[in-house]
């Protein structure tokens, strides 16, 4: 019996210390833990991000002036909408006209004409439309811009890959992971890809290691539209390790071990 015990012992130690093995590749800001653990809660102040305008990006554009709201009407442009069905009738409501702003950054306004805004802030847009729009007012307008489109892709080893419109115009690694049902325990932690494009077309393929606390200072924290989050695969690391999410596997293997142990235990015998 006490050689049975040992058996089973030795058969389901591998199993079990790489279970410890594979949880160091598991958690997410590995070193931030340790430091919390160890007492040390230090922070890094960084500014706020605020995403900017790029090529091919659509804008809705309000222009309105309390004092002179007939003023505005011209630079508040409608469509007709698809025609829904409401109480039995057909009808079609106008909505804002969007902007598409071209290649090189600009975008064609109602009576002022083309304006460069690609590269821009919105906040730095909206400036630059109101004091093109002052000479047309007494008062000064108010003027808003938003990001129609503001959208990211995350595929790879993701729970639910995809790609998701942003309302904020503002979404973290974290948040679009969440978004995407997180990484599986397939995904390399250390080395999720981004892959972005700048307002002037130039592609880049970024490593991200998720691993490490300092991404939160990282200047590819914040996801700008239009990036791709690709996680990595990485199965026969994780079947070495020992890592399933699978109660199924799980019970499986240890019943099988079980069993090969009293085989073996009943053959020495």
């Amino acid at each position: 019996m006490r050689k049975r015990k040992s058996l089973i012992i030795l058969l389901l130690l591998p199993l079990l210390l790489a279970g410890c093995q594979s949880y160091k590749k598991v958690p997410y800001l590995q070193d931030a833990l340790q430091e919390v653990a160890a007492g040390d809660t230090g922070t890094a102040d960084m500014p706020l991000y605020d995403a900017r305008i790029m090529p091919k990006d659509l804008l809705t554009i309000v222009v309105s002036c309390p004092e002179e709201p007939e003023l505005a009407i011209p630079f508040n442009l409608t469509v007709t909408s698809p025609l829904s069905q409401e109480n039995n009738y057909l009808t079609n409501q106008p909505v804002l006209q969007q902007y598409l702003v071209d290649n090189k950054g600009n975008i064609d306004f109602p009576i002022i004409g083309n304006i460069h805004i690609g590269g821009l802030t919105k906040s730095e847009a909206e400036q630059l439309i109101k004091d093109k729009l002052q000479p047309q007012f007494r008062e000064v307008p108010i003027v808003t811009v938003r990001m129609v489109n503001y959208k990211i892709s995350v595929i790879g080893e993701v729970a639910h890959p995809g790609t998701f419109t942003i309302s904020n115009e503002k979404v973290n690694i974290f948040e679009a992971l969440a978004m995407a049902g997180d990484m599986t325990v397939y995904g390399i932690r250390d080395k999720v890809k981004l892959i972005r494009e700048d307002n002037q077309g130039k592609r880049e393929i970024i490593t991200l290691n998720l691993n490490d606390s300092d991404i939160i200072n990282s200047p590819h924290y914040y996801l700008q539209q239009n990036d791709i989050l690709y996680v990595t695969p990485n199965k026969t690391v994780s079947k070495n390790s020992g890592i399933s999410n699978s109660t199924t596997i799980w019970i499986s293997v240890v019943g099988t071990l079980v069993s090969l142990a009293s085989l073996i235990t009943t053959i020495i015998k």
